[in-house]
């Protein structure tokens, strides 16, 4: 079973929140203290924080291990998710597996176009894992996230909760994700997200996948980058909040432009 943190209960809504590759359920603290209005949960994936001893197999038995968590947890079995980075990966495997379980998604920094030399990525995970152990190596890490200072402290105590096996096998994973082959049959409205500074591909990808799900907006976040939950969190929550409540989302976010 997978280690969950949760809010103070409400009777809003729920959200399940799914974290990035070497973080944990941590990474959403600021997001669950300001969403009073709705019943959060934040899961540690397979291999990560307090579920480090759950090997880390596959999105798909990851998305199997989150909807049994809506469907234990969550007494109409249904809820809202948000993801980050390898969260969004799990949270899009989900809606293939489990649409019946997401009422809606917001996936944020995904890719799902090839990569160039993807061995390359392969073998830098390999060597990278032991320096995240390190604090020079979390150090330079959280600083190219963008991680802010005074969240350094519980970042770095995530990278060294992490199992660096599952880390590998999970940017194997991520390296290599596809789109489901059924996801034009999904149904979920679903916002595809980005900082306006990600990567081209993320934005490419997001084009592709607007293109590909029926009931999707792609929009990007000016000014920030890709861990903007904790660069912005204030503007990420009010971007939750809006989406799952069917709100006009911050203006800071504009359109996806079409190529």
């Amino acid at each position: 079973m997978l280690h969950l943190r949760r809010s103070e209960l409400s009777n809003g809504p729920c959200i399940v929140f799914l974290h990035a590759i070497g973080a944990s359920g941590w990474m959403w603290q600021q997001q669950l203290r300001q969403l009073t209005d709705f019943t959060c949960l934040a899961p540690d994936l397979p291999g990560h924080g307090q579920s480090r001893t759950v090997p880390w197999r596959s999105f798909e038995q990851t998305a199997d291990l989150i909807a049994e968590i809506i469907r234990d947890k969550i007494p109409s079995g249904r809820s809202h998710i948000v993801g980050l980075s390898l969260g969004s990966y799990v949270g899009l495997s989900l809606l293939s597996r489990h649409p019946d379980v997401v009422e809606r998604a917001m996936l944020s920094g995904i890719n799902t176009l090839p990569l160039p030399q993807r061995w390359l990525i392969d073998v830098a995970a390999y060597a990278i894992a032991p320096l995240l152990k390190t604090r020079w190596g979390a150090g330079l890490n959280a600083r190219a996230l963008k991680i802010p200072a005074d969240q350094f402290d519980g970042y770095r105590q995530s990278l060294r909760e992490l199992s660096l096996r599952s880390f590998v096998a999970a940017s194997h994973d991520a390296s290599g994700f596809v789109i489901p082959a059924n996801a034009a049959d999904i149904r979920t409205p679903t916002l595809l997200i980005a900082g306006e500074h990600e990567h081209p591909l993320i934005r490419a990808s997001m084009e592709q996948l607007r293109d590909v799900l029926p009931v999707s907006q792609a929009r990007l976040v000016e000014g920030v980058g890709h861990a903007w939950n904790g660069e912005r969190p204030e503007l990420f929550s009010a971007t939750v909040r809006a989406w799952c409540t069917h709100g006009e989302v911050p203006d800071r976010l504009v359109d996806l432009p079409v190529t």
